[in-house]
């Protein structure tokens, strides 16, 4: 396959930018799939790839996460939120890409892939990915999530609202709270209220130095934002957001409240002025990322949108022996688990 075929504004597997372009304008745009994202992980151990087929509809592609195993000739492949196209992926996209992917995967000698394709469950797509060989397998990002179409007017995104949603908003402006954006010298007070919240659902933090690491390589692009509750009357923060954006689509991805903060329901008000200000920042979807368990799910289904369950995870074998001495040492899984453990992202505003 001529790689000059499968190029928008540069070859996608080498220019950054053009690849980054391709994401950002993609009918699935997820900052997973960043070159920004790659560069934050790389301090995890993993380095990353690009690969690319042309397909019937465009080009169909991914960026892989790679690390190889100390000692060892294979290594293990990761694609969150993968593959990705100008279109919705269909069996025919698959293919392509997988045929590509094997390949590729052979040449830089990969032994399996894990992957977490933007499509919806009960599309079909399941069965054609078991016809090419994949096999389904536990998700490392969350695959149920709920999105707020934001293109529209805010009154239309306020209707939609659950009527004690927009009560419990009313009730937090009413108790003095008020929304205001932050930057990077407000990090250490995100983190502080974020690890309180994690600490009261039993949830162990990602370390600081992530989220450092994440405010440099996301905002200085214009995809992350910070944004904090306070209490008017003594600038006290009791909530805060960290915002991380995509082309149209902003993700929810971290959060916090002080125990004042869910008292006052300082997390429905909070939401709702990031909603107001995605808007005015020219976004067109919130996603709230992630219904992992009942009381998350109550508390996000409250603002309304809609309710996306994706296909989960997929493997694929592409080397057969170096799959099974993988996985045969437990360090294909205790890699994936710790993958798990760092990327797999809950909210614990939800408690309020």
């Amino acid at each position: 396959m001529d790689e000059a075929t499968v190029t928008t504004g540069g070859t996608l597997t080498s220019d950054d930018a053009a690849w980054d372009d391709f994401v950002a304008t993609s009918a699935m745009p997820s900052y997973l799939q960043t070159t920004a994202w790659a560069v934050i992980k790389r301090t995890n151990g993993w380095s990353s790839f690009r690969v690319v087929a042309a397909g019937r509809a465009g080009p169909i592609g991914a960026q892989m996460l790679v690390q190889r195993p100390r000692g060892l000739p294979w290594a293990l492949g990761y694609v969150p939120r993968g593959p990705i196209g100008s279109v919705p992926l269909d069996a025919a996209a698959l293919r392509d890409f997988t045929e590509r992917l094997r390949d590729i995967g052979r040449m830089r000698r990969v032994a399996s892939v894990r992957m977490e394709p933007e499509a919806l469950k009960g599309s079909g797509l399941e069965e054609s990915l078991i016809a090419l060989g994949w096999r389904n397998v536990p998700s490392v990002q969350q695959d149920i999530t709920r999105i707020i179409e934001i293109d529209r007017p805010a009154e239309a995104v306020w209707n939609g609202f659950h009527r004690k949603c927009r009560q419990s908003i009313n009730k937090s402006e009413r108790q003095g709270v008020r929304v205001v954006v932050g930057d990077a010298s407000r990090l250490q007070e995100f983190y502080r209220i974020h690890v309180e919240s994690m600490v009261r659902v039993g949830i162990v933090a990602r370390a600081p130095t992530t989220f450092q690491t994440m405010w440099e390589q996301l905002s200085s692009r214009g995809m992350a934002h910070l944004l904090f509750a306070e209490l008017e009357s003594t600038r006290e923060t009791v909530g805060t957001l960290f915002l991380v954006s995509c082309g149209p689509r902003v993700v929810d991805l971290y959060g916090g409240t002080t125990i004042e903060g869910a008292r006052i329901r300082a997390n429905y008000l909070l939401k709702w002025e990031a909603i107001k200000r995605c808007q005015a920042w020219g976004y067109r979807e919130y996603d709230l990322w992630g219904l992992p368990r009942k009381g998350i799910a109550q508390f996000k289904a409250g603002f309304g949108g809609r309710e996306e369950q994706y296909i989960g995870g997929w493997e694929l074998p592409i080397s057969r022996l170096g799959a099974a001495v993988l996985s045969g040492g437990e360090l294909a899984r205790a890699r994936y688990r710790r993958l798990r453990g760092v990327d797999e992202l809950r909210d614990p505003d939800a408690d309020a």
